[in-house]
């Protein structure tokens, strides 16, 4: 019996990361010493992603982009709340304000994906009632989609994927929405210093949606 096939299942997790890491170095880190160097001095990101946070979805291995080409953000859904100034710990808010401000990202890319676990939440709605800690906060946070939910649920009703997927493309455009609603954002927008742009991923075939900014629809990219 190996020394991996005895460990315990939270050493092994472990040592599965930390594989990962010495590959990184042999691979990742070794050979690009002089990047590295360059990174250590600072970053300077041209676009901000702001994605979910499933384990399926990777911007940066979806985009193949190096380490410091992207500022990205990840949570539920890949959802971006209205501007507010109210008290409390606003995480994307900060991101955002950070990379629009002080990095002076000039693309924001919003992108969703399929089989959305928070969105297919915001459809059913399974979790409403729930208490924090055991879906209260899940349910707090994408009850931002739920007036978007409203004609999807119309046309499409609450399950299937069909439906699903058009809840997942309308939280993209929730999220666009609210991105304008931060006046540093519609600043930059109107003077052409910023461009908001929406995105889908679809997991099962791999393909990459952008959306139409006039119509609101997603095509693939040739």
């Amino acid at each position: 019996m190996t020394a991996e096939s005895e460990a315990q299942p939270e050493d092994r997790v472990l040592n599965h990361l930390l594989e990962g890491y010495r590959r990184f170095r042999d691979i990742g880190w070794t050979p690009h010493r002089e990047r590295w160097a360059r990174l250590g001095e600072g970053q300077q990101p041209e676009v901000m992603i702001i994605a979910c946070s499933d384990s399926r979805v990777d911007p940066s291995q979806i985009f193949d982009v190096d380490p410091g080409e992207m500022f990205v953000v990840r949570n539920v859904a890949a959802l971006v709340p209205p501007f507010e100034t109210s008290p409390g710990h606003h995480g994307v808010s900060a991101a955002l304000e950070f990379a629009v401000q002080v990095l002076k990202v000039k693309e924001i890319v919003v992108m969703g994906h399929g089989l959305c676990g928070g969105c297919k939440a915001a459809l059913t709605q399974d979790l409403k009632g729930s208490v924090p800690g055991e879906g209260g906060f899940i349910a707090d946070w994408i009850s931002m989609l739920d007036e978007a939910r409203e004609p999807v649920a119309a046309a499409h009703g609450t399950t299937g994927r069909a439906a699903e997927r058009e809840m997942e493309q309308a939280a993209v455009r929730v999220s666009l929405d609210n991105l304008m609603t931060f006046p540093c954002v519609r600043s930059k927008v109107a003077k052409g210093e910023l461009r908001l742009r929406g995105a889908f991923f679809a997991i099962a075939d791999g393909v990459l949606h952008f959306m139409d900014g006039e119509t609101g629809t997603f095509a693939p990219v040739n």
